[in-house]
């Protein structure tokens, strides 16, 4: 029998730059890649001999991507808090997550990813963009990330959260782990994975560390690729051989502009730019409380912004003002900062959450969610891998879900947005196939051992909860 695959009878939509609408289409599959694309009795004769899944009339859709998330924060779930309640966004952070990061071990590191990884699969998002910390465990800890990842299946951009706030020591223990595993990605050049250079946010981060990890990435460009690093095929600006961008939280909440006005006097986007870290390759998250000069900035540089609506509201920080980074030609894309990886759920917060805030019924069209959804993250992921994502056409990633959601009202593209702002939902989401390996077949996952990862993360949880304490 073919290793490769052949999905049959599907309601395909394709999604890309032309969501078209294909009724009982077939998708093949060759390696990790979609081959091609067509009606199910077509591709069934042409590739007789091809392991078959059928989708029985499913609606099939591209996997979801996640912009910008934190997999070390899952074993904040159910976690009391010690003290008094947090009062604002800064004593969120250093009363939950300064310690829940410093509390992880190697074993805590390596399930926080597999809980995040199962709950992907779940809900159908088959590529990831982490941003991780764990300052008593930091030199190796992407690797144990990475080794996460490659069980699950799934496709994920790493990076390690560089920060003053522990010290000069953990600032170079930072640095030195990002471009270790930077290095390690373009030497491996696993479809998997991939890397970025993270840094904490402004506020936590001095500009002599800024700098060093400025000159250290700068060390990782490689303005001439010689011959020996671009393989049969390959560009020489394929991911993996461009320059390195950073992955950084920006003006979160107010505290953020606050601190940099009082010790720089310059606003966050300014500073960050002075000193280098903008750029193309460069995501900025959140990006809640700026002016008009930053986000002029912004699109000058050409930076990436993620959105991330419930964690916002979660944080009480307000929301950005996307429509108007959108409407400069910001690239705005969508993560959802560790929340679960439901990027369903994410898409809906984000239509309601800004229609709520500006008291407007039009503000944030279901259409402009959709494109940042897919589009928007789509193209954030090339800065990282080599094939598309977030599209179901040939030569595309093989990142495919099936949908058993019955629509009560006709379906079409142009109507897709509202039927899944408004009925679907992660949990109808029954395959996930990610590489072209199917991850969850009939709701069942085929890799990982869930009811034993959960088993072990809760065990782990108890000694993750008594050093935070």
């Amino acid at each position: 029998m073919s290793p490769n695959l052949l999905i049959t009878h599907g309601q395909l939509f394709t999604l890309g730059p032309r969501n078209e609408l294909l009724h009982d289409a077939a998708i093949y599959i060759e390696g990790d890649t979609i081959a091609e694309i067509g009606p199910t009795a077509s591709l069934e004769t042409r590739y007789p001999r091809a392991e078959r899944l059928d989708a029985a009339g499913k609606i099939v859709l591209p996997g979801s991507i996640c912009g910008h998330t934190h997999f070390y924060g899952a074993f904040a779930r159910g976690m009391a808090i010690p003290g008094a309640p947090a009062a604002n966004f800064v004593e969120i952070l250093e009363r939950l997550w300064w310690k829940l990061d410093r509390a992880l071990l190697w074993d805590d590191i390596r399930y926080s990813a597999l809980i995040c990884l199962v709950d992907a699969i779940r809900h159908g998002c088959t590529t990831l963009i982490d941003h991780h910390a764990s300052p008593n465990a930091i030199d190796g800890s992407l690797d144990i990330i990475a080794d996460a990842v490659k069980e699950a299946g799934l496709r994920a951009s790493l990076c390690y959260e560089t920060t003053d706030r522990n010290g000069m020591a953990g600032a170079a223990a930072g640095i030195a782990e990002n471009v270790r595993f930077i290095e390690h990605c373009r030497r491996e050049r696993d479809p998997q994975l991939a890397a970025s250079f993270g840094l904490h946010a402004a506020l936590t981060l001095s500009d002599k560390t800024l700098e060093a990890s400025v000159a250290a990435a700068a060390s990782l460009q490689p303005h001439r690729v010689s011959s020996d690093l671009v393989r049969p095929g390959e560009r020489e600006d394929s991911p993996g051989l461009r320059d390195v961008g950073f992955h950084i939280h920006v003006a979160e909440g107010i505290a953020d502009q606050q601190e940099s006005l009082r010790k720089h006097n310059q606003r966050v986007v300014e500073r960050l730019q002075r000193l280098g870290i903008l750029g193309p390759q460069t995501i900025a998250v959140h990006c809640v409380h700026l002016d008009a000069y930053e986000k002029e900035v912004l699109h000058e540089t050409g930076a990436w912004v993620t959105h991330q609506p419930r964690s916002n509201m979660n944080n009480a920080v307000g929301l950005p003002d996307v429509a108007g980074l959108l409407k400069r030609g910001i690239k705005v894309a969508l993560g959802n900062d560790g929340f679960s990886n439901n990027m369903f759920e994410e898409m809906k917060a984000c239509y309601l959450a800004h229609k709520h805030n500006a008291a407007d019924p039009q503000a944030m069209p279901g259409d402009a969610v959709m494109r940042m959804a897919y589009n928007h993250n789509a193209g954030l992921c090339k800065i990282f891998f080599a094939k598309p994502v977030g599209e179901l056409s040939p030569g595309a990633y093989a990142d495919i879900i099936f949908l058993d959601y019955a629509p009560p009202t006709p379906l079409t593209p142009g109507n897709l947005p509202w039927h899944i702002l408004f009925g679907v939902d992660g949990a109808h989401v029954t395959h996930t196939i990610a590489s072209g390996k199917v991850l969850m077949k009939d709701r069942q996952l085929a890799r990982l051992d869930e009811a034993a990862i959960m088993a072990k993360a809760r065990e782990l949880a108890v000694g993750v909860w008594r050093r935070v304490g």
